[in-house]
């Protein structure tokens, strides 16, 4: 593989040459596996025009066969699901889990083993939270009043 130039538009996230994973479609484009989809577009775009077999310096052989894998590597990470699936393949997630130092974890255990209460959903209603039950209620016993007052006013009984 030859070493190729930076280019100055290239965005933050394309990988190092040093650290390009060669073997992946994402080191074919030379671009990050969380690289947004008009990303893929843009280096494959440029990348297609360099190894075209119409347009390179290269020999027919070297540029089909390079033109060949930079197409597949596209039709894969172009594709939602087919890049969802190589990135199963290659160990590659783009779900971040981010878990909470476990000092901060032992402190709320302690806080909450301390509460009163056995979880901390289980808590006094607020203010507000009582005041929209109050007119909640309110309006169900207007309801029923009024559909008794109707029910009278027409003879039924019931």
């Amino acid at each position: 593989m030859t070493q190729e130039r930076p280019n100055p538009q290239s965005t933050s996230r394309a990988i190092p040459l040093s650290t390009r994973l060669a073997d992946t479609y994402y080191g074919i484009l030379g671009v990050h596996p969380s690289a947004s989809p008009l990303e893929i577009r843009r280096v494959y775009r440029e990348l297609s025009k360099q190894y075209h077999p119409d347009t390179t310096t290269l020999s027919a052989a070297v540029a089909t066969a390079k033109f060949q894998r930079l197409n597949e590597a596209y039709a894969t990470l172009s594709n939602p699901e087919r890049r969802s699936l190589y990135d199963v393949r290659i160990g590659y997630s783009r779900v971040n889990v981010i878990q909470a130092p476990p000092e901060l974890n032992k402190m709320d255990q302690d806080r909450w083993s301390r509460s009163a209460y056995l979880d901390p959903t289980d808590r006094p209603l607020s203010g507000g939270e009582i005041f929209a039950l109050f007119i909640m209620g309110g309006t169900l016993v207007g309801c029923l009043l009024l559909a008794i007052a109707v029910a009278i006013l027409r003879g039924e009984t019931f």
